[in-house]
């Protein structure tokens, strides 16, 4: 029978690693199932993810190197947005269009099923899918709020930031889940356009409007409203497939030298005293708020454990310094880290009580999994949507801040961080992040998540006819 068939998917995900870590998780749980993946990306991205697959998922899961074309403005070496500056992704969008060439190379001898595509290739679900005869599915990192936020594929009549810091007329129930005035103007590029001829926001609705379903990160026990609500205005059926936490990569503290570091340090202080800080790959405060945030953490006295990025990438013209004397002022009581730190084991450990974040989704998930509790403080991309549905479940607490240039203050910081890990106050946060664990870690619901969407895709599969493949 053709639904017991193995399915063949193949994966192409955004030059991010808040992108390609979901879609590698996605990947080693579709692979567990049998079936066969090829996780395609750039040469660089690939030799720093962590590929070192189990034995039982090896034969399953393939990864493919397509080198990334050069295009005026791109730094060389730049492959993911790890490596240069905000301003300079646009290039590396252009870039990224231009992949489609040696992507539909790859695919006409590949004999996918499906591609499972990113927000940024539209076109794959536009233009070569139909044209290889396969299937496409666009498959969201980003939740379902913030897919619905950003609207229907027409009819969307919003034009200015300020239509963006109100809910839109088709989230049919009350909700505070809109930017903030700074939020918007952060990222208003994203709506108004770039070098590339095709914004974001249009990116995001062509990859929903031509693809045969939508995937999203999502679990239908956590915002099931709005997986309706996004079903209803993509017009498409939709399938959550789970939180997708992350894997722990490294299982014994001998692999990472950083960790045993990392570890000691941590082993010396007191049960839940410790703050972790992180603001993800992408996010690199101005000097302003980088001066603010240390301050904050210095007069809050609190312990804390700081993986900090003074630079974006080798072109950044612009690197942030902590103020003078702040590591000797606390010296003994914070750390700050410069290079890659293992935040799923930091935030593990008994001692860290508290994590200030820019609430990307895969920290969160994280922080979920570690029962840590969430002190906000934005800056890109869906961050500000994320924050809003943390602070509707009192999941997370917002750094007080003013809601239109987006300033806050050294003592703002350190109040936020006394609220939510040691206060009364702050009780509620602690509890309820505690009590989401059940919905965002769980195997046995991920796996019937997961079992839903496999099956859908093996019914749902063009048939290939011989002589076709013979062509492809």
């Amino acid at each position: 029978m053709a639904g017991d068939k193995k399915l063949h998917i193949v994966m192409f995900p955004w030059l991010a690693f808040g992108h390609m870590i979901p879609y590698l998780e996605l990947s080693k749980l579709i692979a567990q199932k049998g079936h066969h993946v090829s996780f395609v990306s750039t040469p660089k991205n690939i030799d720093r993810l962590p590929t070192k697959l189990p034995p039982h998922l090896s034969p399953f899961l393939s990864f493919v190197k397509i080198p990334l074309p050069q295009v005026d403005g791109l730094p060389s070496n730049a492959e993911a947005t790890i490596d240069l500056p905000y301003h300079q992704t646009q290039y590396l969008k252009k870039a990224y269009d231009d992949l489609k060439q040696p992507l539909t190379h790859f695919l006409r001898s590949s004999n996918a099923d499906w591609i499972l595509f990113d927000f940024a290739s539209y076109w794959i679900g536009q233009q070569i899918g139909p044209k290889l005869g396969i299937n496409t599915a666009f498959f969201s990192i980003f939740i379902p709020q913030f897919l619905a936020f950003l609207g229907p594929t027409s009819g969307d009549s919003r034009i200015n930031p300020e239509d963006f810091t109100v809910p839109p007329n088709w989230i049919p129930f009350p909700t505070t889940v809109a930017f903030r005035q700074f939020e918007i103007m952060n990222i208003f590029d994203s709506v108004t356009g770039n070098i590339t001829g095709v914004s974001d926001l249009d990116r995001f609705k062509r990859s929903a409007d031509y693809s045969d379903l939508v995937a999203v990160r999502a679990c239908p026990e956590f915002g099931q409203e709005w997986i309706q609500v996004l079903g209803d205005v993509y017009g498409k059926t939709i399938f959550p497939v789970g939180q997708l936490p992350t894997s722990e990569y490294n299982c014994g503290d001998h692999e990472n030298p950083a960790w045993h570091s990392i570890k000691e340090w941590l082993n010396k202080q007191l049960e839940a005293s410790v703050v972790y800080v992180a603001f993800g790959s992408e996010v690199k405060p101005s000097q302003h708020e980088l001066t603010e945030i240390a301050f904050g953490l210095e007069i809050s006295k609190t312990p804390f454990f700081w993986v900090l990025r003074t630079q974006q990438g080798p072109t950044d013209p612009d690197p942030i310094n902590l103020p003078e004397g702040f590591e000797e002022r606390t010296e003994g009581r914070g750390v700050v880290w410069t290079t890659w730190a293992p935040q799923l084991k930091i935030l593990g450990h008994d001692s860290v009580g508290g994590f200030l974040t820019h609430s990307g989704w895969s920290s969160v998930v994280e922080a979920i999994e570690s029962e840590t509790p969430l002190v906000l403080l934005t800056f890109l991309a869906d961050q500000g949507i994320n924050a809003r549905v943390l602070e509707e479940k009192m999941m997370g607490y917002s750094v007080p801040r003013n809601q239109l240039i987006g300033s806050f203050t050294r003592n703002s910081v350190a109040e936020s961080l006394k609220l939510v890990m040691l206060k009364e106050e702050g009780q509620i946060y602690r509890d309820t992040i505690k009590k989401m664990k059940g919905l965002f870690v769980n195997k046995e619901k991920d796996d019937l998540l997961i079992n839903q969407f496999l099956e859908y895709l093996k019914t749902h599969r063009k048939e290939k006819a011989e002589e076709d493949l013979l062509f492809r």
